[in-house]
């Protein structure tokens, strides 16, 4: 978590509560809105640029340029430069080890709610 300095606790301590208030479905659609918010509108990612744009919504606006690349890089897993949804999902929850360990009951959740809908 190189380059993330005192910005890591916010979402340790974030996420888990707002997966608790939401559940799983929920919390997953916070973070597809939050992706929205901070992707850059014409390319449908999030690129340095883009974070850097919007970083004081985060509390982020004290991070330096490459601090703001690292981030993009350390969930860019195509290594496209750019973080698309799915991307940004797996980095929120890879920077909260509390959801890392409720990950498997989310999405349990999701499964069972999709299954029911499904008439299952």
């Amino acid at each position: 978590m190189a380059g993330f300095g005192k910005t890591a606790p916010v979402f340790e301590d974030l996420l888990p509560a707002m997966a608790e208030k939401l559940g799983g479905e929920g919390l997953i659609k916070e973070l597809c809105n939050g992706f929205k918010v901070l992707m850059d509108k014409e390319k449908g990612v999030i690129t340095a640029e883009s974070l850097k744009r919007n970083a004081a919504m985060l509390g982020l606006q004290d991070l330096r340029d490459d601090e703001l690349v690292s981030m993009v890089r350390e969930g860019d897993l195509d290594r496209d430069g750019a973080l698309n949804e799915m991307e940004f999902c797996v980095l929120m929850f890879r920077l909260s080890p509390g959801l890392m360990e409720e990950s498997q009951l989310l999405l349990e959740e999701i499964l069972e709610d999709e299954l029911r809908t499904a008439g299952f």
